[in-house]
């Protein structure tokens, strides 16, 4: 780690020690917030970085300010002051993510689907000797893992690196130890895994940004090469924990079919289940959803049965 990253995982167990918690909305609602007029006081600590507030040094006790200065977080405009992160909470663990909104093609996002997914996980996992995370963000998926599993070897995964760095900061924050891989998808992840978790985009049309783009298939494509690639890796009974989103059009989940074909090709069973019928309608208004009822949140459960052979 670097003395910029180090100040960072200081900065998130500073904060942790101010029994500091934020839950992550949507941005949507986050802008409404934005939008309301604030008068006069103190920013608190949820302001600054929960919520992206601008602040003044004496809103904030000097050994946070003095940890995002050395982090190189300290945004300086004048007395006029903002974090260049946000800092989210999931149970008692803090993650350093992109701060609003989060419009750079490598920001780093964390908001409702992070904590769905984190919920998936749970209720999923069995025992696992190496799961990896495949496109891990800011490292929720391999984190929350690693507390259900916590003699299990973690690896995250990404093509992005500013997530991998603050993957790495967040894992360090968390005491978990993780192998951190640079990679598109499983292509440069090494050796053998009983178990994966994904959370890939989902979403079509979202400007080239990684961490919202799934490709076409109304943005499905990434969840199912994923989905193909990881069980052409796994050993019999090696399972793929993938939770993800579906456009429903005209009542069809073609994600739910288009992985029943992946399963049948691959040797493998599946158990798939919609988590929250109804998110990001926003993206409703897009000419390419024009056809689309919905997108609901869905997780699968996808286990190799041994017929086909891993790479």
């Amino acid at each position: 780690m670097t003395a910029e990253d180090e100040a960072l995982v200081a900065l998130l167990h500073a904060l942790k020690v101010r029994d500091y918690r934020f839950v992550t909305p949507t941005p949507d609602t986050h802008r409404k917030v934005l939008w309301r007029l604030f008068q006069g006081g103190r920013h608190s600590l949820r302001d600054i970085f929960g919520w992206n507030r601008p602040f003044r040094s004496g809103d904030i006790d000097s050994e946070i300010l003095d940890l995002m200065r050395a982090g190189g977080v300290l945004a300086e405009r004048g007395p006029r002051l903002s974090s260049r992160v946000r800092v989210a909470s999931l149970g008692e663990d803090l993650f350093l993510h992109s701060a609003f909104p989060p419009r750079a093609k490598d920001a780093v996002f964390f908001g409702p689907d992070s904590y769905r997914f984190a919920d998936f996980l749970r209720a999923e996992l069995g025992p696992a000797q190496r799961i990896v995370d495949i496109g891990a963000g800011a490292g929720v998926g391999g984190i929350a893992a690693a507390r259900v599993c916590p003699q299990a070897a973690i690896v995250l995964a990404d093509i992005n690196p500013q997530a991998l760095r603050l993957a790495r900061i967040n894992a360090a924050a968390a005491v978990v130890s993780a192998e951190i891989v640079e990679s598109d998808g499983l292509t440069k992840v090494i050796g053998p895994f009983d178990t994966a978790i994904a959370n890939p985009p989902y979403l079509l049309g979202s400007g080239g940004r990684t961490y919202r783009d799934g490709g076409d298939l109304l943005g499905a494509r990434l969840s199912l090469d994923w989905a193909r690639a990881a069980l052409a890796r796994l050993p019999a009974g090696g399972r793929l924990l993938l939770y993800t989103g579906s456009a429903i059009v005209e009542g069809r989940d073609r994600l739910k079919a288009e992985l029943e074909a992946v399963a049948t090709d691959l040797g493998a069973s599946l158990r798939y289940r919609e988590i929250d019928p109804d998110v990001f309608g926003g993206m409703l208004l897009h000419p390419a959803y024009r056809r689309v009822d919905r997108i609901a949140a869905v997780g699968a459960v996808m286990e190799n049965a041994g017929n086909a052979s891993p790479a």
